[in-house]
């Protein structure tokens, strides 16, 4: 596993295939820019259609934020499906909750088809942080079962989350009960042998230095260029300045995480009873689970500026002992971060951007369940029908004020006021 950033997910990672590096000329039906889920998802449909595919890495396969992040496969969107309906229209509201259950069904499919080992694991909670939190959890679980007949759903009272979480810094809150949880970086290994298998070709150090798109697209890296029919660019928060025309739709933001050394049964089951994964209502998000190997995984603690703690581990412990302070003795094995994107909105943004040039990124922290689709519906967009993808499109994304110059200092001013408002609790 050399070429990957140190964390608990690259130690205990699959035994993987290592891809060679573009070099010369080549000729396909499909340039992927980018072997995180979306690309890596797009290459297994096409490939699986008879397409010729070309992925190109800038490093490993799932070496960016699809290697190293919470690993929660859970339905829905950060807007609700009354703000949804309000911005599209029901019909366009009712497809893209529809989309978000499809994406977690995907993502097992995909797990079960081709045999992924990821330490899958059942059910998500999501949990309030403070107690006038618990009111509008709940009416969304209500609203989800009433209103969109989702059976999938179901009400915690305070007593269960304490109960169930081992703490009183908990309170109700909802439990996803078709939601799963995974070994990120097994997953993605997973994707990239299941589309190799499938006819895709994968080139690792890679990157693009830039392209073309039109009747004919070509994709340039240092040692070679590949010539295509389509472009997908599947980078989210390693665009980059590679394409400016949506550059200022995201954000690149850091998230950290941590893994304790392995814990005793009983340990594990006073802090996570039914070994879900759990996330908060904070505005700056803490999620945990218990690991395949029984380490408790913790992340949250973001960093906007672009600069890393000395010692992520330390860093990230913080508000793991506000919930757990008799977890003070307990070691730091890994820490690490991860780079994702959010958009403004924080709704993903898909874009048919020329007639041969598709996009999707953005997917502010749903990425596992939502990149996997995203790539699916680029492959859908190319081969069938570009239908639900563009349900997605239709659905309008921002550009950050001031455009990538000036979002991220208004973003940082913006991002530490609610952590500090976060931290009150």
């Amino acid at each position: 596993m050399s070429g990957y950033e140190p964390s608990y997910y690259v130690a205990s990672a699959n035994a993987g295939v290592s891809f060679g590096q573009l070099q010369g000329d080549v000729e396909t039906d499909v340039c992927i820019v980018g072997a995180g889920y979306t690309g890596l998802s797009a290459a297994l449909h096409l490939a699986q259609r008879g397409y010729r595919v070309a992925v190109l890495e800038s490093q490993r396969v799932g070496w960016g934020a699809s290697g190293r992040n919470g690993g929660q496969v859970c339905p829905g969107h950060n807007k609700d499906h009354e703000e949804l309906q309000a911005k599209v229209g029901k019909q366009d509201a009712d497809a893209l909750w529809q989309l978000s259950l499809d994406s977690v069904e995907l993502v097992k499919d995909l797990i079960t088809e081709h045999q992924i080992d990821c330490d899958l694991k059942q059910g998500i909670a999501y949990v309030a942080a403070k107690p006038g939190d618990v009111s509008w959890i709940h009416d969304s679980a209500t609203y989800m079962q009433d209103k969109l007949n989702y059976e999938g759903i179901r009400h915690l009272s305070t007593d269960q989350v304490q109960e169930m979480l081992g703490t009183d810094r908990y309170f109700g809150g909802k439990l996803w009960t078709d939601a799963v949880h995974l070994h990120p970086l097994n997953y993605a290994l997973g994707l990239a042998g299941a589309a190799q298998k499938a006819g895709a070709v994968i080139y690792e150090n890679s990157a693009v230095t830039g392209y073309t798109s039109g009747d004919q697209c070509e994709v340039k890296t240092a040692q070679g260029r590949v010539r295509s029919r389509y472009i997908l660019l599947a980078c989210n928060g390693y665009l980059g300045n590679l394409e400016p025309r949506i550059a200022g739709k995201i954000m690149p933001i850091k998230s950290l995480m941590l893994a304790t050394e392995p814990l005793p049964d009983e340990l594990i089951r006073r802090i996570n009873r039914d070994d879900v994964a759990v996330a908060d209502s904070k505005f700056s998000v803490n999620y945990f689970r218990i690991s395949g190997d029984k380490r408790l995984l913790w992340g949250g603690r973001e960093t906007y500026t672009g600069r890393m703690p000395a010692d992520i581990g330390a860093y990230a412990r913080g508000p793991m002992l506000k919930r757990y302070p008799f977890l003070k003795d307990v070691k730091i094995d890994y820490g690490w971060g991860g780079q994702l994107a959010i958009t403004l909105n924080r709704m993903p943004h898909f874009e048919r951007l020329d007639p041969q040039l598709f996009v999707a990124q953005g997917y502010s922290g749903h990425g596992v369940a939502l990149a996997t689709l995203g790539g699916k519906l680029m492959a859908d967009a190319i081969a069938t029908s570009a239908e639900q993808f563009d349900v997605f499109a239709r659905f309008p994304t921002p550009t950050f004020p001031g455009g990538t110059l000036l979002r991220k200092p208004g973003m940082v001013a913006g991002m530490l006021y609610y952590s500090l408002r976060d931290s009150l609790f």
